[in-house]
């Protein structure tokens, strides 16, 4: 490249900042700016955002959210030159995309990347890039010292895919989360853990992850944090109307939002107060005592399902007189097991299976934390035939 490029990159966070230093080790002339005003060094920046597109050929926006990119855009349209292409590589919603692209028209190149820091210093990024063949082609160049470029029909679809992408990640992360709580549950040191999980389907993220898995140390610089994947997660479930259990997992981790999304693997489990009531309400099966549910119920508490075939709503009086107080004539042969549970601050949710003779059963349970004690406030249960 004998006369180098203009790209004002707007936006060094942590992407940001690795790609404008990629370009610039590819010969490109990078000048950058950031809302934050802290600059790695490793590229020219400015103050002002205005000064860094006013003679920018290409502006390359690595911003937090939709809403910074369309701040910030409209902060410097007034300097953009009549011939400068926008390419957009942060993750925002499909409609915040498709709405940038219909405002910039052909100027305009949506281009989510998948892959972390390591990636776009390495040149290895995968990047859905949207437009119209003419500026695709006019991009590549840029795109192309980034990574591997795939054609996508819209900036919508580009903007979509890229969220269902990070949803496939934060299941990783959660699954792996699983994982090595069963593994704490039962004994087996980290390092061995993850040698055998690193040879399976989450070998990949293992491998990828390891220094923050092995060490729980937040010294090792985050390269994606648990903030922006659950920031993503909840775009996702806005976009597609559709509950994701990994919104919620990622979004309530105790790890602070700007951890690595590893830590959100490493989260001890769920502290044990919030089992107790749990706990309590398995007694009072196991013994038919009820003094043990009103341990684990508010007074208040209402146990509700299907019961020949007929809605029922108890109150706890109404429920603990249904058991007399003696264990059930097969209770060596029932079983029951907490499922899940979940913490959001003062309030969570879990499940239980109940194997009951020739019946099975579904709990499913809220609980609130009153004062410094956790109970259940109500029950909704399922009876399987």
């Amino acid at each position: 490249m004998t006369t180098p490029h203009t790209i004002a990159v707007l936006g060094l966070g942590r992407m940001g900042g690795a790609i404008a230093t990629r370009l610039a080790t590819q010969g490109w002339d990078v000048v950058g700016w950031t809302r934050s005003g802290r600059t790695s060094g490793a590229v020219k920046t400015t103050g002002d955002p205005n000064d860094a597109v006013a003679k920018a050929e290409f502006v390359l926006l690595a911003l937090f959210d939709g809403p910074a990119c369309r701040q910030v855009l409209d902060d410097v349209r007034g300097s953009l030159r009549t011939d400068t292409m926008v390419l957009n590589t942060s993750t925002i919603a499909p409609a915040e995309a498709s709405k940038l692209s219909r405002q910039l028209g052909p100027a305009y190149v949506h281009a989510p990347v998948l892959g972390s820091v390591p990636a776009a210093a390495a040149g290895a990024l995968q990047i859905l890039a949207a437009a119209d063949q003419d500026a695709l082609d006019r991009a590549r160049p840029v795109l192309e010292a980034l990574g591997t470029v795939r054609h996508v029909d819209d900036a919508s679809t580009a903007a979509a895919l890229k969220l269902i992408a990070n949803n496939s990640l934060a299941g990783a992360v959660l699954a792996l989360r699983d994982s090595l709580r069963q593994a704490n549950a039962l004994g087996l040191p980290r390092t061995q853990a993850l040698d055998v999980l690193e040879l399976g389907q989450l070998g990949g993220l293992v491998a990828r992850k390891r220094p923050f898995l092995a060490n729980q140390s937040d010294a090792v610089t985050a390269e994606f944090t648990i903030g922006a994947l659950a920031k993503d997660m909840a775009l996702l479930a806005a976009a597609s109307h559709t509950p994701l259990r990994s919104a919620a997992g990622l979004a309530d981790s105790p790890a602070a939002p700007e951890a690595d999304i590893a830590f959100a693997a490493t989260v001890p489990a769920v502290e044990d107060a919030v089992l107790e009531p749990l706990r309590a309400y398995i007694r009072g099966h196991a013994t038919g005592d009820p003094t043990h549910f009103r341990d684990a119920f508010l007074p208040t508490a209402h146990i509700e399902g299907l019961r020949d075939g007929a809605f029922v709503s108890w109150r706890l009086d109404e429920y603990c007189a249904l058991f007399p107080g003696r264990p059930a004539s097969d209770e060596p042969t029932r079983s029951r097991r907490i499922d899940a549970i979940d913490v959001h601050g003062t309030v969570a949710t879990a499940t239980m299976t109940l194997s009951h003779g020739p019946d099975t059963f579904t709990d499913v349970f809220l609980l609130v934390r009153t004062d410094d004690s956790w109970r259940i406030a109500n029950k909704a249960y399922h009876r399987h035939f």
